[in-house]
């Protein structure tokens, strides 16, 4: 009987050994769940032949009998000076015997926290006096300067709205685009989106699809104050590319903003 408990032993740890190592075949998640499955099932069974096999199991008698036999004062390694009855046992062999189970294991002693433990004292914090606030200033206005210092986008303004006093209607590529410089290409949309925000010029698209500027009369204060005249803007995609394609669409001589040489305005800006 022995040796089939051997052969079964042997065959289990066979079997036990495939099972652990079906997890280096699998390739889809699904064989992995059925692999899992599968062992839970067999776990199952063992667990109910296991307990067919040992339902006997050990007894209270027969454990208090080994018991006896191993450490009793009348037989076994008795090592104490105990009187030798039938009934007594050296439960100081007992606490020998199972010493190495309950012995503290090798490993290294740590503390959480910081291993410094000093009382630190508490940082006093201090607070600032909330300070009063001061009396109220009220600066000097500045005087707004003439006419005649205005920046670059109010006479950009300036020029494109007389323009269009004089031709009353254009094509917007042809009023704003200066085929010699980009960046004064986008001042000059810069300064038509004044105009349009300020009522003085507005956009319409044709039926050809061609966006028109014409001039119009800049509403009263009084008109946007009580709503009469609602004020609009307009928004314009315009990079690099736009640029050179708008380039190409206008012929020779057909724009309408001059080009303003930088150099030259500094020069005449600069006192002798």
């Amino acid at each position: 009987m022995e040796h089939n408990a051997e052969l079964n032993c042997e065959m289990f740890g066979t079997i036990f050994g495939e099972m652990e190592s079906l997890h280096k075949l699998v390739t889809k998640p699904r064989e992995q769940v059925a692999d899992a499955q599968a062992l839970l099932d067999m776990t199952k069974s063992l667990v109910i032949s296991a307990k067919v096999h040992f339902s006997g199991g050990l007894t209270p008698s027969a454990f208090v009998t080994h018991i006896l036999q191993k450490f009793g004062a009348c037989g076994g390694t008795i090592t104490s000076t105990e009187d030798c009855s039938r009934n007594s046992i050296s439960w100081k062999d007992i606490g020998v015997a199972v010493s190495s189970t309950f012995g503290g294991g090798y490993g290294f002693s740590t503390m959480i926290g910081p291993m410094d433990a000093k009382i630190k004292q508490r940082r006093v914090i201090n607070r600032k006096k909330h300070v009063k606030p001061a009396e109220l200033a009220r600066p000097e206005e500045l005087v707004e300067g003439s006419r005649e210092e205005r920046n670059d986008t109010d006479k950009n303004m300036l020029t494109m709205f007389n323009i269009l006093r004089k031709n009353r209607i254009f094509r917007l590529e042809n009023l704003v685009l200066n085929k010699n410089s980009f960046a004064q290409t986008a001042e000059n949309l810069f300064a038509l989106s004044f105009l349009v925000k300020d009522g003085r010029a507005e956009i319409k698209v044709d039926k050809a699809g061609r966006q028109l500027v014409s001039p119009r009369n800049a509403p009263t204060a009084k008109s946007v104050i009580s709503k009469d005249v609602v004020l609009s803007h307009f928004v314009f995609r315009f990079d690099y590319n736009d640029w050179k394609l708008m380039a190409r669409s206008v012929g020779v001589g057909e724009e309408l903003m001059p080009h303003r040489n930088i150099q030259s305005q500094i020069q005449s800006e600069v006192p002798a």
